[in-house]
């Protein structure tokens, strides 16, 4: 049975948030930068929300919270993934969780493999730990994107510790494919490094490309990974403070189990009565529609794109509402978003801010109503029109 997509609130209940999306720029810009959306929460973190501001429920979170719980049951519903309880652990989101692991699994000055474009965190993550960034860029197939399976192997054998590890990636929507998991987790153990596998964005895998857990791909990446995941992504739960660490060995859960107990007690409580309703099967309904509203958009935005933007590159994520775009051809400088909320009124995200592959491109949140895509795409394609001429004479920008 097809699930009906989730439409949107309107634009003026939406005024009224208080998050970053709402509130970093005048009403007359359309927000697409920050990886918020703009639908109603599920119904059940609805209720449990309500619930506890009815009797005050906001004291510290509780040593047993059911998240762990909750989760499992999630992967097995939706990746078809058995996962032990107590082999979960919560902490207050996913950056928070990769930076521990990252200081309890390297030593300062280590290198640490990411692969851009990335995630902007992830550089601040890893020097956060006291590690040192070694960048290995995802191979462009001309059809997609993929990781260099090569070029992470010379790193780690050159004394590179970690491959911090955006699965699905961020910015690009690549679902990463079984067998490149599968040759990650062989390549790092033959080398003696971790894999930290950020999967915040699993559960927005389109259907056509399903969400392949790291650690479940073989016994190799049951010893070296480690997967951060949340809530918060799919469910918008962002600012309730809630993840899960999530390890398949005896000795990656001890190196969790032995993390300060602060790192446990920075779990909202509220993210984590959020969270176990998320992953509960009441929500699945509410996850579903979402899913569907996001296939109509990525393909909407695939025909606006032709239609007002013809020199704009981009291919349909696999996974998540974030469209990465390159507008080089259209001679709007290395970091063409100032340009194009000053003279669109759309707020995009900085390419550049995800690594010097971003030169030139631009991140666009689509998990928004069509309309707002389409009058978004619209602003964007007349200010293209009326800049022209200029582009026209305008050097490309450099990609070095």
């Amino acid at each position: 049975m097809n699930t009906p997509p989730l439409d949107a609130l309107p634009l003026e209940t939406l005024r009224r948030r208080s998050s970053t999306k709402w509130r970093s720029y005048p009403h007359d810009v359309i927000p697409m930068f920050v990886a918020e959306t703009d639908f109603a929460l599920a119904e059940p973190i609805t209720r449990a929300l309500h619930e506890a501001v009815e009797i005050g429920d906001t004291g510290y979170t509780p040593p047993q919270p059911g998240v762990a719980e909750a989760f499992v049951g999630f992967a097995r519903r939706r990746w078809g993934w058995d996962v032990e309880p107590e082999r979960v652990r919560w902490t207050g989101d996913v950056m928070m969780g990769v930076v521990e692991l990252l200081r309890a699994t390297v030593n300062p000055g280590d290198r640490v493999v990411v692969n851009p474009p990335v995630y902007p965190p992830f550089f601040d993550t890893v020097a956060e730990a006291g590690a040192v960034v070694e960048e290995v860029p995802l191979r462009d197939t001309g059809a997609g994107w993929e990781l260099d399976l090569a070029g992470i192997e010379a790193a780690l054998a050159t004394g590179a510790r970690a491959v911090l590890l955006c699965n699905p990636h961020n910015p690009t929507g690549t679902v990463h494919s079984r067998d490149s998991l599968r040759q990650l987790a062989d390549v790092a153990a033959r080398y003696g490094a971790v894999v930290i596998s950020d999967e915040i964005h699993g559960p927005l895998a389109a259907a056509d490309t399903p969400f392949t857990p790291f650690l479940s791909v073989s016994t190799a990446a049951a010893a070296v990974g480690y997967a951060v995941t949340s809530a918060s992504k799919a469910y918008n739960l962002a600012g309730l403070k809630c993840a899960v660490m999530v390890t398949a060995s005896d000795a990656t859960t001890a190196t969790v189990r032995a993390l300060p107990w602060e790192v446990e007690w920075r779990t909202g409580l509220f993210g984590a009565l959020s969270s176990v309703a998320a992953f509960s099967a009441d929500s699945d309904a509410w996850l579903d529609g979402l899913l569907a509203r996001l296939e109509l958009n990525r393909r909407l935005l695939a025909a606006l794109l032709a239609k007002h933007l013809p020199r704009a590159r981009y291919r349909m994520p696999q996974a998540g509402f974030l469209a990465w775009i390159d507008v080089s051809d259209y001679g709007w400088g290395d970091d063409p978003a100032d340009r194009v909320r000053e003279g669109a009124g759309v707020a995009l995200h900085h390419g550049p801010f995800f690594g010097t592959q971003g030169i030139g491109h631009v991140r666009l949140n689509f998990g928004c109503g069509p309309d707002v895509l389409r009058e978004a795409v619209e602003r964007i394609g007349a200010f293209a029109r009326a800049t022209a001429p200029l582009a026209q004479v305008s050097e490309r920008p450099t990609r070095q």
